[in-house]
Parts: structure tokens; sequence; C-alpha cells
């Protein structure tokens, strides 16, 4: 014979554990989460290393953001890393979107020319999978009056050196 608290104990155990489950399955993913999966894709399509978060990265990046809160304005830090910065009206913009943007900027790219198609950006991109990159840390905030959303990736060690090619 079962003992009826111990039933009911059992029974509260296993419907908290679907509860903690299921909610966890339907949580967004964080924004760390986010600009690392959509850019080590970008990386995993030419069989290069994915890149790693880094804490000391991300707090820089987040001390910028910080910095950018009031105004919002699109300006780099000029920090010691590599960095792609965005900026979208509004307050909805996620990581992923921030990360796809700079993503799809490959459509750009020329490898042979090692050179942006003309009137194109390919530096978010190019930077994203410069082959010695392996740390990043980025930052998203919604700005001052809702003026909009301010994200910042930054990347160690940094690329884009005029010259060489990213991979």
């Amino acid at each position: 014979m079962i003992n009826p608290c111990r039933g009911l104990i059992l029974t509260i155990f296993v419907i908290l554990v679907f509860v903690f489950t299921t909610d966890a399955a339907t949580k967004p993913p964080s924004d760390a989460q986010q600009f690392l999966s959509v850019q080590n894709a970008a990386r995993a399509a030419l069989k290069l290393p994915p890149l790693v978060w880094d804490q000391k990265i991300a707090r820089y990046a987040a001390w910028y953001a910080n910095q950018r809160w009031a105004d919002c304005e699109l300006e780099h830090s000029n920090g010691p890393y590599g960095e792609n910065i965005f900026w979208g009206s509004g307050n909805r913009w996620t990581a992923a979107q921030a990360a796809a943007a700079w993503v799809s900027e490959r459509r750009g790219y020329n490898y042979w020319s090692n050179s942006c198609g003309y009137g194109q950006e390919c530096g978010h991109y190019t930077q994203i999978v410069w082959r010695e990159t392996r740390r990043m840390g980025c930052a998203r905030v919604v700005c001052y009056g809702g003026k909009g959303v301010f994200m910042i990736c930054n990347y160690d060690p940094p690329g884009n050196y005029i010259g060489e090619r990213p991979y």
C-alpha cells in the first residue's frame, strides 16, 4: 500500500518537473546565446572554429553600450577590440537580428579581391569570420526615451587588417 502523503509528494514533484522543464523549453534564448549562435553559424559555414563568450569582453561591451544609452548614437568605442555596432528604431530588435544583419553582409564580400562590392558594406561580416578571432562579448540596451536599441559585439583578437583576408 502506498502512503497517501508519499503519493501526493511524488505527484507534486512530477508536476513541478514538468512545469520547470516546459517553461525552460519555451523561454527565448538569452542575448548571449543569440549573438553567439548566429555568428558561429556563419563561421561554421566556413569551417572556422566557433567563438566563445568572454565575460571580460562582455563587460566592456556593456560598459560602452551604457555610454550610448542616453543618445543611442551609432559611434564606435575605439577600444582595444574588434567591434560591430547596430542601431534599430523601436525597442523590439533582438540580438539575433543584429547578428543576422552583420552576417548578411556576406553577399557584399568578394573573397578573391578581398573587398566589398561597390557601395556595399562587408566589414561587420569579415570581423565575424576573422580566422584568428576566438572570443567575443556583446551587449544590448534600449535607449532612453525609446529612441531605439543599441547593440555592440567586441572581438578578441580583433580583425579587419588592411590587405589581409579574413580566412
